[in-house]
């Protein structure tokens, strides 16, 4: 088997995730491998009694609350490959199901080809489950741009549609939504204290307040330090509210050449590199993308806390 193994189901209704999620997790398990599965409620709960439960090479996660932000996904798997040396990783992993915001479903996109490239020499094999009757059909495709093999009703064949992971993640080609005329807007300089305030005055009159509030103080904070640091020294902060999201931006003269960069554990010998990561999570979903004039991250956070992860 080569390192890495990253296939795309593709389903139809809850018989077919369940046949094709569970002939793949008996499959690692008989093996002797390290199996964890990551998919979203209600799917998580069938599977598991699918399974008969965790066992002690076999373990869930609720994918509504660790991929809320795909960013945070790859990490995840790099500390259960970390806490198993020696033994091969069979993960389940349903990044994208239906009602996920157009936004969130690029982002998903993009941590599906990341995958590739973290992982490219590791032992890892990886399902992802796609819901083909519910998920928008520009989804579907990503997927098969994504996924170098594609799954269905027991059978398996190559996607002629798989491309580069380097260049299907390139940010780049996921511009984002534009800034509402209605956003509030303050230079990003020296004074980071009065940014915190204005974020905090903004955010607070959109509706977010308690631990949530703290948290998004703290990443917007984060990314306008990295202003002062590599972004040219100066930027422009926006914030607003989308629905029920409260979105704040820092758009600055800065690049960012590592495209997984926000998505490795910091090294904690090492003094700075923490901005990126404690962003992606302490934030719903953090976009980062380059632009003419240089680099814009938006942070999102939701005016409800997500839900509780099942163990």
């Amino acid at each position: 088997m080569s390192a890495l193994v990253h296939e795309a189901l593709m389903y139809e209704g809850l018989d077919e995730f369940l046949e094709g999620t569970s002939a793949f997790v008996n499959e690692g398990l008989a093996a002797g491998e390290t199996v964890v599965v990551a998919v979203p409620e209600p799917r998580l709960t069938a599977l598991r009694d699918r399974l008969d439960g965790p066992t002690e090479h076999l373990g869930f996660m609720d994918m509504a609350e660790l991929g809320r932000n795909p960013a945070r996904i790859i990490p995840t798997l790099r500390n259960v490959l970390d806490a198993n040396p020696g033994r091969r990783l069979r993960w389940v992993g349903e990044p994208v199901w239906p009602g996920r915001r157009p936004c969130e479903n690029v982002e998903g996109e993009r941590h599906e080809a990341l995958l590739n490239v973290a992982f490219a020499d590791v032992p890892v094999s990886i399902l992802c489950p796609y819901d083909v009757g519910g998920l928008d059909p520009t989804v579907l495709v990503g997927a098969q741009r994504t996924h170098p093999v594609l799954h269905a009703s027991g059978r398996r064949w190559d996607s002629v549609l798989y491309g580069d992971p380097s260049t299907v993640a390139q940010a780049a080609a996921h511009p984002l939504d534009p800034v509402p005329p209605t956003a509030d807007e303050r230079r990003v300089d020296h004074d980071l204290y009065g940014l915190r305030l204005f974020v905090r005055d903004r955010a607070s009159a959109a509706g977010l307040d308690g631990a949530r509030l703290d948290d998004l103080l703290l990443a917007a904070n984060e990314a306008a330090a990295n202003t002062l640091l590599h972004g040219g020294g100066r930027g422009v902060l926006r914030i607003w509210r989308d629905d029920d999201d409260v979105l704040c931006e820092i758009a600055d003269g800065g690049r960012l050449d590592d495209p997984l960069a926000g998505r490795r554990a910091p090294d904690t010998a090492q003094a700075g590199g923490r901005g990126l990561w404690l962003m992606n999570q302490l934030c719903d979903l953090v976009e980062i993308r380059p632009t003419t004039q240089g680099l814009t991250v938006r942070l999102h956070m939701g005016l409800e806390p997500a839900v509780e992860q099942v163990a």
